[in-house]
């Protein structure tokens, strides 16, 4: 089992206050995660003017805008804190804006068709995520030959079911295997589930590389209504048991650990069956 990068989502749950976005930071490092990505986008250049006009749901995410100054700040604070920091780029400007901060960029599902964003994301030469919902394998062919053709070397893919929460039986996590066959590159989960199991399987069964989950402190977060963000001490737990279930794998070469040591005398000897064995019983003579 390959070491598994854990990655929160903080979305639109910072509620455009900076002291609870380095919250978001201090948090996400304290429970084990070694990223945490935020999203840069202006609504008005997220949504077409049709979708805005007279719709109070989308044009009410306004207040869910990342503002632009608290870059620097959050980028500062993930590094002091020893993670790292990522984003999401919405509208092109945005990906020179990240650059000088993030150690990646992360293309969202819904821009896998933006191939002037990818582009632009590969360009900079920093590793990418792409996450994959409600794509078919030809859609994500098509947005990895831009990425590589644009000399990308250090991406991944998420597999991930775009809807808010994903119930289990709609994860389809077997296609983590397909992803990885395919394309030869990371693979991980981007979870909107919200169910440890569903985690649990992903990293375990189909070997999943990186694991994003949306996170909220309080239950308070703009998007945590939805169904879809864990809370702190429950994805705590699953990354702490995770990790740990990873140390057990140690590093495949067939020898006696350390602890073992002292019970190799104490095998059956082949000549009468008892233990331990004969040389051992010399020493307990002695004794």
């Amino acid at each position: 089992m390959t070491h598994t990068q854990f990655i929160a989502e903080v979305s639109s749950n910072h509620n455009q206050d900076l002291n609870r976005c380095r919250r978001f930071i201090e948090v996400a490092a304290e429970i084990g995660c070694t990223a945490v990505k935020f999203q840069l986008f202006k609504i008005d250049r997220l949504f077409a003017p049709e979708a805005l006009k007279d719709n109070e749901t989308f044009s009410k995410r306004k207040e869910w805008e990342l503002p632009l100054e608290f870059i620097p700040v959050l980028s500062q604070e993930c590094h002091q804190r020893g993670i790292k920091f990522a984003c999401t780029p919405f509208y092109l400007e945005a990906v020179a804006e990240l650059k000088p901060r993030v150690d990646f960029l992360k293309i969202a599902s819904y821009e896998i068709f933006r191939f002037d964003l990818i582009k632009l994301c590969a360009e900079t030469g920093l590793p990418v995520v792409l996450s994959t919902g409600m794509a078919t394998l030809a859609e994500v062919d098509a947005a990895v030959k831009v990425l590589k053709s644009t000399g990308a070397k250090d991406f991944a893919l998420l597999h991930c079911v775009s809807s808010y929460p994903a119930a289990a039986e709609n994860c389809n996590l077997s296609a983590i295997q397909t992803l990885r066959e395919k394309f030869q590159c990371p693979v991980g989960w981007s979870d909107h589930s919200v169910c440890e199991e569903v985690i649990y399987r992903a990293v375990y069964k189909w070997g999943a590389q990186l694991i994003e989950f949306h996170l909220d402190l309080d239950g308070k977060g703009e998007e945590f209504k939805a169904g879809h963000c864990w809370l702190p001490d429950g994805i705590g737990v699953v990354i702490k048991k995770i990790k740990r279930g990873i140390l057990a794998d140690g590093k495949g070469e067939k020898v006696p650990v350390q602890s073992e040591i002292k019970e190799r005398d104490w095998r059956a000897d082949p000549s009468d069956g008892l233990r331990p064995l004969l040389e051992t019983r010399k020493s307990l003579k002695k004794q």
